[in-house]
């Protein structure tokens, strides 16, 4: 039987359904949504990444990061529903090592928040493989959706690179 838990986030008071072995979906935005801050400084954001995926261990299934916001594919460690904490570590970790200068709004800073990301993301638990499927094709195609590159291919901050290398995917895909 699947235990379903739901947790109140303590800063933002949101509820959130957690359920044990999910693999889960996430966009997560920037405030600014005309900024490039995500591909100007992708060192930060993968040292991010790393960084969390040592003390709270997940599996990135795919991803992609456009200039302003990311999609993603975790899998989270049996009966590890904790995805919430991940993502404010996650936010917080790219937000120390970019300089200040961004609107910050009363609110943010009343909360001592820095005014980078949007306060919340989009999760969608994954319910079988051909729903995994097909958001692993969003993800890819995303760029090309955006008017970024014209085959998915071509955009370098993407794990369908991985996928290609695997033999999962052909190197065309997405063309």
């Amino acid at each position: 039987m699947l235990v379903v838990s739901i947790i109140r986030e303590q800063a933002m008071r949101y509820r959130r359904l957690l359920l044990p072995g999910c693999r889960w979906f996430f966009t997560a935005v920037l405030a600014q949504r005309s900024s490039a801050l995500l591909t100007e400084n992708i060192h930060f954001l993968r040292q991010a990444f790393r960084a969390v995926k040592q003390t709270h261990p997940f599996t990135i299934d795919a991803i992609v990061i456009l200039p302003d916001h990311l999609h993603t594919i975790w899998t989270l460690p049996s009966g590890d529903v904790d995805f919430p904490l991940r993502w404010s570590l996650i936010k917080s970790h790219f937000s120390r090592h970019i300089s200040k200068g961004e609107f910050c709004g009363a609110s943010r800073r009343y909360k001592g928040e820095r005014g980078i990301w949007q306060r919340r993301y989009w999760e969608h638990g994954l319910r079988d493989e051909p729903d995994w499927q097909h958001h692993v094709d969003y993800i890819h195609y995303n760029p090309v959706k955006h008017g970024y590159v014209l085959k998915a291919v071509d955009w370098p901050f993407s794990s369908l690179h991985l996928f290609i290398r695997r033999g999962i995917l052909p190197a065309d895909w997405g063309a």
